[in-house]
């Protein structure tokens, strides 16, 4: 008794007709800025990347519109599936530990300074921090980049410079110091878990 071919995808199965494809792009295309912003809005909750988030999801719809086509209503079921992949996210984060043999790395801990991994999220942070003292108002922008100037210029140096007085420049320097925590703390999401703990 022989048992019935299966339609299973072959190297001789024609490709998906044009019309399918092209609704498919135009899917996909459709779909791009809601899955960014989903993705921006939920990964900091689960603790991931925004691009892992949005990678996961692309690759759920992808299988999806392979599988069984096109969802009826595809934003709403691109939410659902931006918030099951930042659950699964975060439970997998949860249950990960490190390995016995290698010390755990706790975000901002101490790392070899020889390592690469040190040398990049240095080099990460240093562009990180001047691209937001530009972004400072007023005077803040030329305040920091004084201060961060690796010579260490005195504050009558920095005064003279700026065309400033230098009994101003220590509330100046507060305040452009405090606006630049803020514009960080808004950024960088603080380490541990996020949301409702129950």
């Amino acid at each position: 008794m022989t048992t019935p071919a299966t339609s299973a995808p072959t190297p001789d199965t024609p490709a998906p007709t044009s019309d399918a494809a092209d609704a498919s792009a135009g899917l996909l295309a459709e779909l791009a800025p809601l899955l960014a912003a989903e993705s921006d809005a939920e990964a900091p909750a689960a603790g991931v990347d925004p691009g892992d988030l949005e990678q996961a999801v692309w690759l759920r719809l992808l299988e999806r519109l392979r599988e069984t086509g096109a969802p009826e209503r595809p934003a709403e079921w691109l939410r659902r599936a931006v918030r099951a992949e930042a659950r699964r996210a975060r439970r997998t984060s949860d249950r990960e530990r490190p390995y016995r043999d290698e010390p755990a790395h706790e975000p901002g801990g101490a790392e070899p300074h020889g390592s690469p991994e040190h040398s990049l999220l240095a080099a990460e942070g240093r562009r990180a921090l001047r691209a937001a003292v530009t972004r400072t108002p007023g005077r803040c922008p030329g305040v920091l980049t004084a201060m961060l100037d690796p010579q260490d210029p005195t504050y009558r140096e920095i005064a003279g410079e700026l065309g400033i007085s230098q009994g101003s420049l220590g509330p100046t320097r507060s305040r452009c110091l405090g606006c630049l925590r803020r514009m960080l703390a808004a950024e960088v999401p603080a380490p541990g878990r996020r949301g409702r703990v129950c």
